[in-house]
């Protein structure tokens, strides 16, 4: 089975599953979550918002698998020239699991499939029990793109809860730097798509006229790496890890990816 991979969640679930062998294409973005495909050799495409029919055709794939976010039109052209493609559009944790079981079927690895899942759930689990111990619930904004504004995705809200934080606003949504300020969270997390972990948090906070909000007074504020929040994939339990961190740091250690606003620049 030679698969195309068009988002990072497939390469690094197909990783997850010691599955990379099946793999014969995919973007530069899972190159950059997943550094050792760079010895492998692999033909570099579009992802699934851009993708270029012709280049895929070209990597002869038995299955193009895309996922979230994609452009309809871009699909439509993957259809349109014959290729076997599998749509992947989670919205919540449940549905991650849905889909790791479903590329797990695609590459006959059941067992696998359900080991990954049991692992990720139990880990969320844990650090809900963990969390559920602690007597205050800090409000925590999560930033997934920065123009316009626009809120993490459902699954990060699940996993803000999990860490025992309170998710503000409706996930996957617009807002507007007047609404948060209004709403005066306690933490501030900013993971934007496609940028890794170069959000400009100091001049975020300057152009947005945060300066008096009292995440930015107790230097509650972070960037955590794109694939952490925004892969929906394993590396969500990194996001996982991340979020605690933040919400309950006398509970869990700083990961080490993450950055934090500093004092001099708070």
């Amino acid at each position: 089975m030679r698969i195309v991979s068009l988002q990072p969640s497939i390469t690094l679930t197909l990783s997850a599953l010691n599955k990379l062998e099946h793999l014969c294409a995919c973007t530069k973005y899972c190159i950059e979550a997943l550094p050792s495909l760079s010895t492998r050799n692999l033909q570099i495409l579009h992802d699934s918002w851009t993708a270029d029919t012709e280049e895929i055709l070209a990597a002869s794939p038995d299955l193009v698998i895309a996922s979230v976010p994609y452009r309809m039109e871009s699909l439509a052209a993957i259809l349109k020239s014959g290729l076997a493609i599998l749509t992947l559009a989670p919205h919540s944790l449940a549905d991650v699991y849905k889909d790791i079981r479903l590329i797990a079927s695609v590459v006959n690895a059941y067992g696998e499939g359900e080991a990954l899942v049991a692992r990720m759930s139990s880990t969320i689990e844990a650090t809900r029990r963990q969390s559920t111990h602690r007597t205050q619930t800090p409000l925590v904004y999560c930033e997934e793109w920065g123009k316009p504004l626009i809120h993490s995705q459902h699954w990060v809200a699940e996993l803000v809860e999990a860490a025992g934080g309170q998710y503000l606003g409706e996930p996957g949504t617009h807002t507007t730097p007047e609404a948060i300020a209004e709403a005066d969270p306690d933490v501030l997390l900013f993971a934007w798509c496609g940028a890794g972990d170069r959000v400009p948090l100091e001049r975020v906070i300057a152009q947005r006229n945060w300066h008096h909000l009292r995440a930015i007074r107790e230097r509650r504020v972070f960037c955590i790496p794109d694939e952490f929040l925004n892969t929906p994939g394993p590396t969500l339990l990194e996001g996982l890890a991340s979020i605690a961190s933040t919400t309950h740091p006398d509970l869990y250690p700083p990961h080490p990816r993450i950055i934090q606003l500093t004092e001099a620049e708070a």
